[in-house]
Parts: structure tokens; C-alpha cells; sequence
């Protein structure tokens, strides 16, 4: 998304905007409700990787994620601006997540039977709520030229979308790849459009940076908490436990509580505070969001990962199983540090060395199983978890005691 300055509100007939009194804009609870949608989602496209692992079926599985991240982005950036404690809010919400249970349950089958079914579920969910939300703002607010625009450009991949749903095969792979390029590309030159202009830093206003950096936090949760539940669900489904699949459940939860740690014990709330300082807080927002969907996409790969080393932990790894082990973590590892790039404007060095370990675990991982793979992915990503939770306590500690001394 375009980033912003602070703008005076304009007395239009948008009048479910969100109040800006100065406070934090909260995250309500119909916003994690309407999460829930796309935790289905992810676990949705988990399942089907485990079952595509192809190269082009990872790409295939890649383009549907981009597509459910950027329906939970675009409405995401709706719910900063409006409030969803307002009714008419709440009942466009639930529209888009009616809408999108279609579109998840769809996506096993999107590049077969259901193909068109996706399509037009996912064009009706962003073009449908981009329509109402202009319906919401009338003709002469601010923010109107800027959904005009947006509006435009869902069209046109829209366009994109429905064709590719009409098609099979690789026509229908490019046509949703060039969809997906669209929306991703365009916020990033102001979505251009002929006769409606671009728009510019100063047309974009959003809430308190707190609000977008922990919608994206919220989401982490739900996908990590998605891997979770995948791996329950798969050790619950086998017929015998036995020591090694025993054994793999346990790696597997080491490791989806190695990934939170990453992630959640010190630079989550950091997120917050770097939107909220930032002189340019629209564009930082648009930064969280497009390294989260390299973060999640980890957590999704990790989490086919894990359910095949619970189901076959003494199964010889091939180059499909390889990258699906050690491209989750890898991915995980390389989207975290991308996001500490945001907030702390460094990658950190511990993840330097955790990409470095996995690279290292590549040749060994042909010459073992499953199990001892996902056993040694864990324990990079616990060193990476460590490493990281040491160097920022002993940051913030040196930092403490410099304040003290001034």
C-alpha cells in the first residue's frame, strides 16, 4: 500500500471511519474472528502442498497463497480506516468471510474442477468490499480517489482472475501469476490509472502504527497455531504409535515453538513502536505486510514438512522431501530476519547463521531419514530462537544502563 502523512479528517458522509483521538487503534474482536477464515486457508494450502511437491506444484501452491494473503491484506488496510465496531462494518466482514470459506474450500481444487469457483469467489471478496467501502466514503472524501484507483486495478486483475478460472493447466497458472503480480505491483507505483491519476504519500492516512503490526502478529499466531493443530491432528490419525513417531511429534513441537520464539519474543512489540516512529508510517505498514507473507509462507511449508516426518519418520529423504524440510525453516528464518530489517534496520546475525546451518544440513540430509532431517531443522531453528533472545536481552540491558549513566 502507498504510504501516508497525517491528514485532517474530512466531514464527508463516511461516517464509519475510525475515531483518531491520539489512542492506539485496538484489534476487536470480529477482526480475529474474521481471522479464522484464513487459518482454514492456511491449512488448506498446507495440505495441498503435502500432496503437490512438484516444483510446479509449490509454485502453484505459492500463487494461491499470494492470493489469500493479499485478501486478508487489502481487508486488513479496511478495517485500519473503518471501524468495525460499526455494524455496517461488522456486516461487510462477515460477507468477505462467507464468501471466503468458498474461496478456501476451493483451494484443492483450484487448478482442477474449482478452478472457476476460487476466481470468482476471490474477485467478489476484493472488488465487492472495494465497492462497498466507496459506497461508505461518497464521492468527495479524501480516501475516495485512492479506492477509485484500488478499485481499478482489482478490475483488472479481476479480469485475470476469471480468465485463468475458464482455463486449465499452465494457461490458467499464468493468467492467476500475472493476477497476483498486478495487486502486488501496483500499490507500489500509486496505482496508476489513466483519467484517475496516482496516488502520492500524502493522499494515505492510517490509524496508530500499532494497529497493522499486530493484525500481522495475529496472524503469525493463527498459522503457527494452524502448524500445531496439523500435527496434533496427523499423530491422532495414525493407526500405531510407535517410538519414532512419537520421537517426531515431539521434534516437530520443538520446532513450531523454536519458530514463535523467533518471532514473538522480542521484536514483536518492536513492530509497534517502529510504525509509530517512523516518519513515514503508511509505508512501513505496507513493508510488514510484504515480508509477512514470506514469513507465513514459511510456517505453511514447515507445516507439510511436519506431516510428513510424523507419518514417515523412517522414510529416506528425495529432492521434493528435502526442500519442503529445509525450505520451511530456510524461508521462516529468511522472512523473520527481513522483518527485524524493518524494525531494527539490520538482518540479524543470527539468522545469517541459521541460514547458513540449513545450507549445511542439505548435503547430510540425503544420506538420512525423515525424522533425523526434521530433528536437525529443529535444533538450527531452537539456535537461531537463542541466539537472538540473548542478543536482544543483552542489547536492551546495555542500552538500560547507558540511559542510567546520562
Amino acid at each position: 500500500m502507498p504510504s501516508d502523512t497525517a491528514r485532517p479528517h474530512t466531514p464527508t458522509s463516511a461516517r464509519f471511519l475510525r475515531e483518531r483521538d491520539g489512542h492506539e487503534a485496538r484489534v476487536t474482536n470480529v477482526e480475529l474472528f474474521f481471522d479464522l477464515i484464513y487459518a482454514f486457508a492456511v491449512t488448506q494450502l498446507s495440505h495441498r502442498l503435502v500432496h503437490n511437491l512438484s516444483a510446479f506444484g509449490a509454485l502453484e501452491t505459492l500463487v494461491l497463497w499470494f492470493a489469500v494473503w493479499l485478501g486478508w491484506q487489502y481487508t486488513c488496510w479496511v478495517t485500519n480506516w473503518f471501524n468495525p465496531e460499526r455494524i455496517q462494518v461488522r456486516l461487510l466482514l462477515f460477507a468477505v468471510m462467507l464468501v471466503g470459506m468458498v474461496m478456501a474450500a476451493s483451494l484443492p481444487l483450484a487448478y482442477g474442477e474449482r478452478g472457476l469457483v476460487f476466481a470468482i469467489s476471490y474477485v467478489a471478496i476484493q472488488v465487492g468490499r472495494s465497492l462497498v467501502v466507496l459506497a461508505f466514503l461518497g464521492r468527495h472524501h479524501a480516501l475516495t480517489a485512492n479506492f477509485r484507483r484500488i478499485c481499478g486495478w482489482l478490475v483488472i486483475s479481476g479480469i485475470a482472475w476469471i480468465a485463468g478460472g475458464l482455463l486449465d493447466g499452465l494457461p490458467r497458472f499464468a493468467c492467476w501469476s500475472a493476477a497476483v503480480l498486478c495487486e502486488y505491483i501496483s500499490p507500489m507505483f500509486g496505482f496508476p490509472l489513466p483519467l484517475f491519476g496516482r496516488s502520492s504519500a500524502a493522499d494515505w492516512r492510517t490509524t496508530e502504527g500499532g494497529h497493522i503490526a499486530e493484525r500481522c502478529q495475529a496472524f503469525v499466531i493463527l498459522a503457527l497455531g494452524e502448524s500445531v493443530l496439523v500435527t496434533g491432528g496427523t499423530l491422532s490419525d495414525l493407526s500405531a504409535w510407535t517410538a519414532p513417531s512419537i520421537i517426531a511429534f515431539l521434534v516437530c513441537f520443538a520446532g513450531s515453538v523454536a519458530m514463535w520464539w523467533v518471532y514473538f519474543d522480542t521484536s514483536s512489540s518492536a513492530g509497534s513502536r517502529a510504525i509509530e516512529r517512523s516518519s513515514e508510517p503508511g509505508l512501513m505498514a505496507a513493508y510488514f505486510h510484504y515480508v509477512h507473507v514470506i514469513l507465513i509462507a514459511g510456517v505453511i511449508v514447515s507445516a507439510a514438512a511436519d506431516d510428513l516426518v510424523i507419518l514417515h519418520p523412517p522414510e529416506r529423504i528425495d529432492w521434493p522431501t528435502a526442500w519442503l524440510l529445509l525450505g520451511g525453516p530456510a524461508i521462516y528464518v529468511a522472512g523473520n530476519g527481513l522483518y527485524k530489517r524493518v524494525v531494527y534496520g539490520r538482518f540479524p546475525l543470527s539468522h545469517w547463521v541459521g541460514l547458513a546451518l540449513l545450507a549445511l544440513v542439505v548435503p547430510f540430509a540425503f544420506h538420512t531419514d525423515l525424522l533425523m532431517t526434521g530433528g536437525l531443522t529443529t535444533a538450527v531453528m531452537i539456535v537461531v530462537a537463542a541466539w537472538e533472545s540473548i542478543s536482544r536481552r543483552t542489547s536492551a540491558r546495555t542500552e538500560d544502563e547507558s540511559l542510567r549513566t546520562e
